[in-house]
């Protein structure tokens, strides 16, 4: 009898050890989960109500995996970050916000999150994840997360499935050059989205949808154009280092919520701007530099930072910046920057005085 007992017990700890990493941090955290679940180590005499109700009030400390930390000033958060890690431990239910950025983790397989429905923040940049070794149905358990982080890893595509609570979206600095129309399906709580230093090339109608945007990434890409759809509450649009060399003609008077756009380090010339491109009264600031312009293109009014240093620019044409000069009529500019053109100081007609009479900086 007491033979077949060890059989039964060796049997167990084999189909553990084949089924489990064999990575001792890992085998401790799974036997104090198991004896945690069970009820071991806790109190069960009468005598110690108090102990058992703190234990109801707070998550105990003992279903954090050994691997993370979880401080009872932060009840909430698992900090599982710079510790190595290859895998992705267990996440208890309570937990709302884990960090597991900076470590070699390079696969999440489905349900690795799913006792926690709860998750509001995922940090899981600066490892080494590829998309084929990312499960298709990782997030479908958490209707409540709002920020995921996934920059500086090496994908090649946007994940699947992800939630449509989320508000931030981190994937910048990964390999992704393509990006389906159904990528952002759904997500019409999206608030910001970073895309900048991968290898796009076309966004084509993926964010069509993003009704909440304001804040789109696409620095340091491969585009050849703007992106089309872009979404109507966008306010900020980051284009630089890209390969753009024109502007459509509606591309800011459809969007009155934009107010900050980029596109510096492009391949911009004044042939593929339209006149009245940048001629919208909402626009605050706009960054054309380190282009190909020979001259100041017409601009707003209400615009307050203009760069346009690094070009080709021969002319400083007054009419670039008010249409009418005198004592009622004049620009808003603030800041105006030009080196770097073939532009002197005794090249600025007089009357840019009295045009840009609101202007603190106009370096040449």
């Amino acid at each position: 009898m007491k033979g077949w007992i060890l059989l039964l017990i060796l049997t167990k700890l084999v189909s553990f050890s084949m089924t489990q990493p064999t990575n001792s941090l890992t085998w401790l955290s799974y036997l104090r989960n198991r004896a945690y679940s069970h009820g071991y180590g806790r109190s069960h005499n009468n005598n110690h109500a108090s102990l058992r109700a703190e234990d109801e009030d707070e998550p105990s400390v003992l279903d954090c995996p050994l691997e993370c930390d979880c401080p009872h000033s932060y009840p909430s958060a698992m900090y599982c970050d710079n510790r190595q890690l290859q895998h992705v431990p267990f996440v208890p239910s309570h937990i709302k916000y884990v960090y597991l950025q900076n470590n070699q983790i390079t696969s999440i397989t489905n349900g690795v999150f799913d006792n926690a429905p709860n998750l509001a923040w995922i940090s899981l940049h600066t490892n080494k994840l590829s998309s084929d070794k990312i499960g298709d149905k990782i997030f479908t358990k958490q209707p409540n997360l709002e920020r995921l982080f996934l920059h500086n890893n090496n994908l090649s595509r946007v994940p699947q499935g992800l939630p449509r609570s989320l508000r931030y979206l981190h994937m910048n600095h990964n390999n992704i050059s393509k990006v389906p129309v159904e990528s952002f399906r759904g997500m019409s709580n999206l608030t910001a989205l970073h895309l900048q230093v991968n290898g796009i090339e076309d966004l084509g109608n993926a964010l069509e949808g993003l009704l909440s945007l304001t804040l789109l990434d696409l620095r340091g890409n491969r585009l050849k154009k703007i992106p089309e759809s872009l979404p109507p509450k966008l306010g900020q649009l980051y284009l630089e280092n890209n390969r753009i060399s024109s502007v459509p003609a509606d591309f800011l008077s459809q969007r009155p919520e934009l107010r900050f756009v980029r596109l510096s380090h492009n391949q911009l010339t004044n042939g593929g701007i339209p006149a009245s491109a940048f001629n919208v009264s909402t626009l605050v600031e706009l960054d054309l530099s380190f282009n190909k312009l020979e001259r100041i293109p017409t601009i707003s009014t209400s615009l307050e930072n203009l760069y346009l240093q690094a070009n080709k620019i021969k002319e400083f044409s007054v009419s670039s910046f008010c249409r009418v000069v005198d004592t009622n009529n004049y620009s808003n500019l603030r800041v105006l920057r030009l080196e770097a053109n073939e532009i002197r100081a005794q090249d600025i007609p007089t009357e840019a005085v009295l045009c840009l009479r609101r202007a603190t900086n106009i370096d040449l």
